[in-house]
């Protein structure tokens, strides 16, 4: 919160909660951290419903709806604009459809902040996602990059934050579990079968195998030695 200045007086926070345990302890945090911070914000939790029809919350939407009543929390849901075709999700396509259906929840969470004047949008990415997300870069796009704590959009209209950055995964389950939260399975047939699902194998090989590897590949996202980079001399002879 504090190294990123994630928060300041008056902002309204719109909160992506997909139903997982992390959202859901997004959620959380959040609503507690209001309550004893030296500031005050308001918020606004969403959750983009893809299976809704007719008016009719998805099963997913009405268990997410719930989980969060239980923390005292109410839910905004939002029908989703963009539904894959059935008949590319275990096609050649499936890479595709997962980019369309990430950028189509991604702009309608943009377009419900600025409808709503929110500045904020958090998500509840945390530690290993940002490396996860470093080797998914890494390996598969050709750059070396990952998601930011804090991160000016629309210049600087919207910033989206992930309060959960410095915590591991387990923190975040042991934290869920304390609030007997019960995450909210994806009703997406493909949540299993992604590149990032491959690229969270191979990052646990790697712990496994260097204990300590964790700790060092996070410091590293902060302490890019610029100098030892492959980058063109743009230097005049």
């Amino acid at each position: 919160m504090h190294d990123y200045s994630m928060l300041a007086e008056g902002d309204s926070v719109l909160v992506a909660v997909s139903g997982g345990i992390d959202s859901l302890v997004l959620a959380w945090v959040l609503t507690f951290w209001e309550k004893k911070a030296p500031i005050h914000y308001s918020m606004e939790c969403v959750h983009v419903d893809m299976e809704g029809t007719a008016g009719e919350l998805g099963t997913a939407a009405y268990m997410v709806k719930q989980e969060l009543a239980n923390l005292g929390i109410p839910l905004t849901v939002l029908p989703a604009r963009w539904h894959p075709d059935r008949g590319q999700l275990n096609g050649s396509e499936t890479e595709n459809v997962c980019f369309q259906c990430s950028r189509s929840r991604r702009k309608q969470l943009f377009d419900h902040a600025a409808s709503q004047g929110h500045c904020k949008l958090a998500l509840g990415h945390h530690r290993d996602d940002i490396i996860e997300t470093f080797f998914l870069n890494l390996t598969c796009a050709g750059n070396i990059s990952t998601m930011r704590p804090r991160q000016q959009l629309f210049s600087g209209k919207l910033n989206v934050i992930r309060p959960l950055a410095y915590c591991d995964k387990g923190d975040v389950e042991t934290i869920g579990r304390m609030l007997h939260c019960k995450p909210v399975r994806s009703s997406c047939p493909l949540s299993e079968k992604t590149r990032r699902a491959d690229i969270h194998k191979l990052v646990r090989s790697i712990y496994a195998a260097l204990p300590d590897s964790k700790e060092h590949i996070f410091a590293a996202l902060g302490n890019v030695r610029e100098d030892y980079m492959l980058l063109p001399d743009t230097r005049k002879p």
